[in-house]
């Protein structure tokens, strides 16, 4: 009977473990939809809308350093977080985003030498109900963040290149990993020169009132995307670039991640240890359980070994399949910290055992069967 118990109890933890980590088991729809009231895009839990070709600034500019972008959105809730803006390119995958973080806006720009793209906090951008107009002008001596056409931040150590506004352009998500946005964006503009405070207060003022910006020659503006269609799966640009966005019918993470390194995903941050300890916990019913089912058979003398090597065989075929779910992230380090968890629940199983508890279990088990036939 302890046997059969064990066999259902080792059968459940797996079904439980395989769906956590896969769910969703299929490709979800797109969640883009066309606002019905006014121009703009309304984004979902899992929601994209990407470029068909690589967008590049226009030739000959007066000065390559400098660019500008501007971003009219509305987030669905002040205190959710998520990328809604996105340059990519395959050599360059932290080139520049833009993201959400509750209420303030994160621009984030790769860095020459570093791993991971320097970050520039932008606080109390969002409030509740309203929409915000979001600035960002760039020159090699630093970089200013508008929100509603006023200066909001000036950081003359961010270093943002005009080349780094090129690329893949995603509406929505970020590349790479899943980073979904849920809210509205009216419009994205996109300029090969550093706007003037004036040029950033008129843009906003007529954009804002009248539905389009009032953009005159010396703008230098490279891309506008009006969102005007109301419907279709094309986004055009209006400024002559001739690169649009397409609204894929199915959820897509553009070049999605297969078995990020441990190193590239490590960060100091909680909810980066949060996931260690969660992925640690989960598998330790895994290393408890099919230890103690394998320490019964006669023929498994290395129950140990074998149980540590299903959990990372499990925890690697939940990281390959989840290479093929864009709403799921690919990783090595939950293949080190799954195999962490199993060794700790089988761990645990020992010292269980060496006390005896096992056997005053299974007496306390037959007392109770004796007691309740003949009853």
């Amino acid at each position: 009977m302890s046997t059969k118990l064990l066999n259902l109890v080792c059968a459940a933890v797996l079904c439980v473990i395989l769906s956590l980590g896969l769910w969703p088991f299929h490709v979800p729809e797109n969640e883009v939809s066309w606002l019905s009231e006014r121009n703009g895009l309304r984004f979902g839990g899992n929601g994209t809308a990407i470029s068909s070709r690589s967008f590049e600034m226009p030739a000959p500019r007066p000065d390559d350093s400098a660019g500008s972008l501007e971003v009219w959105l509305e987030p669905k809730r002040i205190w959710d977080s998520g990328t809604f803006l996105t340059f990519y390119a395959p050599d360059d995958p932290h080139r520049f985003s833009l993201g959400q973080s509750e209420r303030d806006v994160a621009v984030r720009a790769g860095q020459p030498g570093r791993r991971r793209p320097a970050i520039l906090w932008v606080d109390g951008v969002f409030q509740r109900g309203r929409p915000a107009f979001v600035t960002v002008t760039a020159r090699t001596n630093g970089t200013a963040v508008y929100v509603d056409g006023a200066l909001a931040r000036r950081a003359p150590w961010f270093r943002l290149r005009a080349d780094q506004l090129t690329g893949r352009i995603i509406f929505g998500d970020s590349a790479g990993q899943s980073d979904s946005w849920k809210g509205r964006i009216r419009g994205v503009a996109i300029y090969s020169r550093e706007l003037t405070p004036a040029q950033v207060l008129r843009h906003y003022e007529t954009w804002t009132r009248a539905g389009k910006p009032d953009i005159q020659a010396d703008d230098g503006n490279a891309a506008l995307y009006l969102l005007d269609e109301r419907g279709g799966r094309v986004i055009h640009d209006h400024a002559g670039s001739a690169v649009d966005l397409s609204i894929p019918e199915r959820y897509v993470v553009l070049d999605q991640i297969f078995l990020e390194p441990f190193w590239s995903e490590f960060s100091m941050t909680r909810s980066y240890w949060s996931a260690v300890a969660k992925n640690i916990v989960g598998f330790v019913p895994f290393g408890f359980c099919f230890y103690a089912r394998l320490s019964m058979a006669r023929r498994s003398k290395r129950a140990a070994l074998i149980t540590v090597l299903l959990g990372a065989l499990t925890s690697v075929t939940i990281e390959v399949l989840q290479a093929y779910l864009p709403t799921r992230d690919s990783g090595t380090t939950d293949i080190i910290t799954n195999t962490l968890g199993t060794w700790a629940g089988m761990t645990a199983c020992r010292f269980v055992a060496a006390r005896g508890w096992f056997a005053m279990l299974e007496r306390w088990s037959g007392a109770l069967a004796a007691g309740a036939g003949r009853s």
